[in-house]
């Protein structure tokens, strides 16, 4: 016996106030009306914030953004294609280890296999990552277990009438206990002294990989979306020095995180002479290579730390290493990506929002951060679980959204990726709207295969077809078309003052670079060594 749509809609939104979910993103359909106007009706009352996107990719990624910067969102869909939108931001969640919850409507059990319309079989649309819930009564809702701490999807079949013949009641606001969320508690392992270690920070690493380093005295390797890549630990060339003598000296890695960004971190923990520990973190897929072994926490028992000289030699290294960087870079004729990367993150205040795009931007930032000290938290965002550029625009919105007390926010990504999301910058007029800068670093085209394999002189001839994929598009158009306003610059200074003075609300700044040149430029970083 299915419960009436109107039934499952007043429960849903008992389910999610108690699943601790402020934020509701709905992309409008006809199945799913029962379900948006009761959330719609809640929202009044202010049980919820809503969001309304047009485009069903663009709502999943921004409830994906909502919640990585520490809100908790779900996002509704009508039955059909709509609800496969929502894949790519699923996947992300998935891999990433965030806590999504999906809600799609969906057409009577007795008509799958019909061929009625805008109907298919949404159970386990998302593949054996995500548990489905395929919800027909309002008993059926409550059993779903608890807590909702990875991806959630909840399929509820709605049969007619989806509208009610009279306007509904009011939505009372009744207080409710948030569901309890169990703690993970892990006893910690006991990290030995002796071994020439690293610690090795992936995306969402958090603190504690920067509070072993520091308590053991070994080298961070710290990407920019691991949350910690603060203090004096914290290196940034450890990517070039990886290829140097102190590279090959290592013995011993300790992994927090999901290292995704590195090829020369990713030969480190491939090589057979270093003893690889993994501390688990969320996501389906956290990194396991061949031979390591996970461990708890790890704690450092020892009153004092390791070899000084094993830290100090990195230091050194670093410090010269990257005053080499920036001669090289100083150097340059004209603006280039790197220079993008360090003007938007100098920009970027204690208590700022840094949302990061993937490809080369990510990469840029990660030369070029100067680890800031422990204290002054500058949260830094990058869709790392599956690294796609799909839905960057719309994270960015969304997390800045979920953020409503940070100084700054700022999203930094290439062209190619703010073109893919297009659809995010379609907002309606009474839809909440952050201040976000995006800074696009536009050199028409994707720079990052120019520095790969198929980047290399015996591929021209394809290569632009191909990889470079030039699209000559006008970002000032396509901003003015949307109503953001849009500045272009073509200089350190220009993009510096650009940065200083944001108008609030949603911005665009389009920093002109350029392709020609890039992988010369790039090997020219690589083959510098550290010295004076």
């Amino acid at each position: 016996m299915t419960d009436s749509s109107f039934a499952l809609a007043d429960a849903l939104v008992a389910r999610l106030r108690r699943a601790g979910v402020t934020e509701v993103v709905i992309a409008p359909g006809s199945r799913n009306a029962p379900l948006a106007m009761a959330l719609w009706a809640a929202a009044q009352a202010g049980a919820f914030r809503l969001h309304t996107r047009i485009d069903e990719r663009t709502a999943g990624f921004l409830a994906l953004g909502l919640t990585k910067s520490g809100a908790r969102a779900a996002v509704l869909t009508t039955s059909g294609t709509a609800v496969a939108n929502l894949h790519p931001a699923v996947l992300e969640a998935v891999h990433a280890g965030v806590g999504l919850v999906v809600v799609s409507a969906d057409r009577p059990a007795r008509l799958r296999g019909t061929g009625a319309n805008q109907t298919t079989d949404q159970v386990g649309i998302f593949g054996e990552l995500v548990t489905s819930h395929d919800v027909t009564t309002v008993a059926g809702l409550e059993a779903v277990p608890t807590p909702w701490d990875s991806v959630v999807h909840l399929n509820l079949q709605l049969d007619t009438p989806l509208v009610p013949d009279v306007p509904r009641a009011p939505f009372e606001m009744v207080a409710i206990e948030p569901e309890a969320r169990p703690e993970r508690m892990g006893r910690g392992s006991q990290m030995q002294r002796g071994p020439r270690t690293v610690v090795v920070a992936g995306d969402d690493a958090g603190p504690p990989a920067r509070q072993l380093a520091e308590a053991a005295g070994w080298p961070l390797l710290a990407e920019p979306s691991s949350g910690a890549r603060t203090g004096e630990n914290a290196l940034r060339t450890y990517r070039l020095l990886l290829g140097t003598e102190l590279g090959e000296r290592v013995e011993r890695v300790v992994v927090f995180g999901r290292p995704t960004l590195s090829r020369p971190v990713t030969r480190l923990l491939e090589r057979d002479d270093v003893e690889v520990l993994v501390v688990p973190g969320p996501g389906v897929w956290p990194v396991r290579p061949d031979g390591s072994r996970t461990i708890e926490g790890p704690t450092w028992a020892a009153a004092e730390p390791d070899d000084p000289a094993w830290l100090d030699a990195w230091r050194s290294a670093d410090r010269a290493l990257g005053r080499r960087i920036d001669r090289l870079l100083a150097d340059q004729p004209a603006l280039t990506p790197y220079d993008v990367a360090a003007a938007t993150h100098a920009a970027l205040p204690a208590g700022g929002l840094l949302v990061v795009g993937a490809s080369s931007p990510i990469r840029d930032l990660d030369i070029m951060i100067r680890p800031p000290a422990v204290g002054t938290h500058r949260k830094v965002i990058a869709n790392r679980g599956l690294a796609g550029i799909d839905g960057t625009v719309s994270t960015a919105i969304g997390a800045a959204l979920g953020r409503p007390d940070g100084t700054r926010n700022l999203a930094l990504m290439g062209d190619l990726t703010f073109l893919h999301d297009q659809t995010a910058l379609v907002l309606g007029p009474d839809e909440p709207r952050p201040d976000l800068t995006i800074v696009v670093p536009n050199d028409d085209g994707g720079a990052i295969f120019s520095m790969l394999e198929q980047g290399a002189p015996a591929h021209a001839a394809s290569f632009e077809r191909l990889f470079g994929t030039p699209h000559g598009h006008d970002l000032a158009s396509l901003c003015a078309a949307a109503r953001i306003p849009h500045l272009r610059v073509t200089s350190r200074p220009e993009l510096e003052q650009a940065l200083a003075s944001p108008n609030g609300g949603i911005e665009v700044v389009e920093a002109a670079v350029s392709r020609s040149g890039r992988r010369e430029l790039d090997l020219q970083i690589r083959a510098l060594q550290p010295g004076s």
